[in-house]
């Protein structure tokens, strides 16, 4: 006998009310139902006492290095009084601290020119919408774009069928039918994925909404007049890749991942409300929108690369040379004191590695267009 949980029940009610839906309206009930989903339930979903971790839970060096990237935008830009900063999903603000920490004690002058500001669905606001009254100079985001609800599709004999959730013996079940609109069949041939040749039972996942916060976020930083010429940037940071690297047949299963308590899973239908949803990226969406909506291509690269390009590694020796100098006398290290000290500083090198590590947050996408 299995239990059924009130948003359970909510999204069977509205199945046996309207029939079948998309995954993508599945998804978005299970993260996002006001009250009852994942990210606005009011519980805590990310750190170590959640189900997930970002960069920003790794170590504040992240936080250092993406200071150092605000502030060369705000010296390209001829160091602007107001620099305001949106940062969307911005969940507990550890980035945002970290940003204002590193930038008062290192830099006074881009600290007092710096206006941040936050915006995060797990208040219940929409990621899609949530903004300042003032246009941004920065539209900022750290795993945001992930979390917006996909499509599944899956491709039998030459066809192309989106997937469903229904009912079936009183669970949450799947089914596939036509896609449930132009924009979905026609996606991947948008990229020019060669899906037609491709294994039957091959599945991917199609992130519109990442094509209408694009358009949205270039708005924003175009703000109201358009007439007024504007600069600023956007900068994205999530995992994924482009279109031609994204959608290929060695995924076959495509990329959807749900994390319950640090552990991956691959049941989405299970425990909605209660588990984390995701999909990668398609970058390319982002790049192609924001370059109709007026947005130049300024940087994509791994944030391994970028990390290294903001001074991780520098940054790294300055705390070696501070705070574990003693560790270099053999003497010194082979003590009570200095064995402790050798295990913090490998916590600290650990922690870097982790942000940098190719096969894990190494391998992020660090986007910036510019207008």
């Amino acid at each position: 006998m299995h239990t059924t949980t009130p948003l359970q029940a909510h999204i069977l009610d509205t199945i046996r009310q309207h029939g079948p839906i998309p995954f993508a309206e599945y998804m978005r009930m299970a993260l996002y139902e006001p009250g009852q989903g994942y990210y606005v339930s009011g519980k805590t979903r990310v750190g170590w006492e959640g189900d997930f971790f970002t960069s920003s839970d790794v170590s504040e060096i992240f936080a250092h290095c993406t200071g150092r990237q605000l502030l060369q935008m705000w010296e390209m830009l001829k160091q602007p009084a107001h620099f305001l900063v949106l940062e969307q999903g911005a969940n507990r603000g550890l980035l945002g601290e970290g940003i204002r920490a590193w930038a008062s004690q290192e830099h006074p002058a881009f600290h007092q020119a710096l206006h941040y500001v936050s915006s995060d669905i797990g208040a219940g606001e929409d990621a899609l919408s949530a903004a300042s009254e003032q246009a941004p100079t920065v539209l900022l985001s750290n795993e945001l774009v992930d979390a917006f609800p996909v499509h599944l599709v899956e491709k039998r004999g030459s066809e192309l069928y989106e997937v469903y959730v229904g009912e079936q013996n009183g669970r949450l079940s799947e089914l596939l039918q036509a896609p449930s609109s132009e924009e979905v069949a026609s996606y991947l041939d948008d990229y020019k994925i060669p899906w037609r040749t491709y294994p039957d039972g091959w599945r991917a996942e199609i992130n519109l909404d990442a094509r209408h916060w694009m358009r949205r976020s270039a708005q924003l930083l175009l703000g109201s007049n358009p007439k007024r010429k504007r600069r600023g940037f956007l900068l994205a940071i999530d995992y994924g890749d482009l279109a031609r690297q994204l959608y290929i047949p060695e995924r076959f299963t495509g990329t959807l991942a749900c994390y319950y308590q640090h552990q991956l899973t691959e049941r989405p239908l299970l425990r909605p409300g209660e588990q984390d949803i995701t999909a990668h990226v398609n970058f390319s969406t982002l790049i192609e929108e924001g370059r109709r909506q007026g947005l130049r291509l300024h940087k994509f690269t791994t944030q391994r690369a970028w990390l290294t390009d903001m001074g991780i590694y520098e940054e790294l020796e300055r705390i070696r040379q501070r705070d574990f100098a003693a560790l270099d006398d053999m003497q010194n290290r082979a003590s009570d004191q200095g064995q402790v000290q050798l295990l913090q500083w490998y916590n600290v090198r650990q922690r870097v590695s982790a942000l940098t590590s190719p096969s894990g947050l190494g391998g992020f996408k660090v986007l910036i267009l510019k207008r």
